[in-house]
């Protein structure tokens, strides 16, 4: 059976032989070209073990080789995000009200004026 967009496969090299070093994969699509019966293109990311893709790539694999891990977590949903927060600044101590670091002043001398 096909595999769906949003799935996450582990590819081995039951699918084929590239994938001598296993990769979890998320399908993003499946091209309807002709192949070679029981082959079909793929479409899609690498994934890494915290399940974010850090690749994209089009695979030409086994049908019978794929093996379904689950569906990617839907990054839309709050509650699965990571729990990264942006972090504070800290007040600056330059007196400036808008927090930004003032620049030091320029020189004028007679080798850097225009």
């Amino acid at each position: 059976m096909l595999p769906q967009a949003g799935e996450v496969l582990h590819l081995t090299r039951a699918a084929s032989v590239q994938f001598a070093v296993p990769v979890l994969f998320r399908v993003i699509r499946v091209h309807p070209w002709e192949t070679y019966i029981g082959w079909v293109w793929l479409d899609g990311y690498e994934l890494n073990a915290a399940g974010d893709a850090v690749e994209r790539r089009s695979v030409f694999v086994q049908i019978a080789g794929l093996r379904t891990v689950g569906e990617a977590p839907d990054r839309r949903n709050p509650s699965i995000r990571n729990s990264r927060q942006p972090t504070p600044v800290a007040p600056s101590r330059s007196g400036n009200s808008t927090g930004q670091r003032s620049l030091p002043q320029q020189r004028h001398t007679p080798a850097n004026r225009m």
